[in-house]
């Protein structure tokens, strides 16, 4: 997904989660200041909103969060030419890794393994086939998108904190289903150090801390997939990180059947699914684990989320919607 289209997404709320108030004010048990920081990063624009009673302490916070999310997008992003990704995907080796990637692909090959490769961090070959065809105005043929899918395989690549190493020239590695949620995870840390007890961390997926600047819980809009304008529901934040995937946040047909999220085992885009929003534990998780639903499918949701501990909103490609019961909807 080239930088613009991937503002405007989130500037539409495409996917994605929106911050929304809740329309009643509690009252304030501290006298807290809130600030807001914005950058670019990952292909999108990142926003940090925080509060403390110190605001030394918050601005502190706030510009080393900022330093490290800049930090990781150098390291873990595709969109920078001169990232760890990408030498490692030039090079098809890196030695001397930095451990921030290397702690990424250990957590995504963790996820892969426990859920039969149906997230695999060594789709790019795919999204590189799809992408080509795409500038020539079709689908990889049948010959272009076995030898795509050849390349795919999360245990072909070796990670260890010396080197990380591809066993196949031509394999790619993309971390766009699980780097913002990390980042996400990554910034809360560093802000809780500073005692920061309320903040929303929007890194591409969403991370609530605390209450909102009322006071309340936040409180999150759900776009639908299908029109970007208007909220399918509304989701009251528990604490958990918030992410989704979207079919049409990049689609390589206009049919939606094939866009970004891909089978690792088929090669080719589910059809089930339009939309899944996943409420997890952290944000690395929820970022992946968006993805495994995407592939598993509506009739493996409630089973899958119950495994995972996780809660789940799901729009199939007729506009059904389902979810599970720990998320509150308003």
């Amino acid at each position: 997904m080239n930088t613009t289209r991937r503002r405007l997404c989130q500037a539409m709320g495409l996917g994605t989660l929106w911050a929304l108030g809740t329309g009643h004010t509690a009252p304030a048990t501290t006298e807290l200041v809130w600030r807001e920081r914005r950058l670019q990063g990952f292909g999108t624009t990142l926003t940090l909103k925080a509060a403390h009673s110190d605001i030394g302490a918050l601005a502190d916070a706030l510009d080393e969060s900022v330093a490290l999310l800049q930090h990781l997008d150098q390291i873990l992003s595709l969109f920078r030419e001169d990232s760890a990704v990408r030498q490692l995907n030039d090079k098809g080796e890196l030695k001397k890794p930095p451990a921030e990637l290397v702690k990424v692909l250990e957590v995504a090959q963790s996820i892969s393994a426990r859920c039969d490769g149906k997230f695999d961090v060594t789709v790019q070959p795919l999204w590189d086939a799809f992408e080509g065809a795409r500038r020539r105005g079709g689908v990889p043929d049948e010959r272009r998108l076995a030898a795509a899918r050849a390349l795919v395989g999360w245990r072909n690549m070796q990670v260890e904190p010396e080197r990380i190493r591809f066993s196949q020239k031509g394999m790619g590695i993309t971390l766009n289903g699980i780097a913002q949620g990390h980042a996400a995870d990554r910034v809360k840390a560093l802000l809780q150090s500073y005692g920061v007890q309320h903040a929303l961390i929007d890194t591409g997926e969403w991370l609530p801390v605390g209450r909102s600047v009322r006071q309340v819980p936040w409180v999150l809009g759900v776009a639908d997939p299908r029109d970007e304008s208007r909220f399918i529901t509304r989701l009251v934040a528990d604490g958990r990180a918030l992410a989704t995937s979207a079919d049409s946040t990049t689609t390589f047909t206009a049919d939606f059947r094939n866009h970004h999220i891909f089978d690792p085992r088929t090669g080719r885009s589910p059809l089930g699914l339009s939309g899944v929003t996943v409420a997890a534990p952290s944000g690395a998780l929820a970022d992946a684990l968006t993805k495994v639903f995407f592939v598993a499918g509506p009739d493996q949701v409630d089973t899958l989320a119950r495994q995972w501990g996780v809660d789940v909103l799901w729009v199939d490609k007729q506009g059904n919607r389902g979810v599970t019961a720990g998320l509150r909807e308003i």
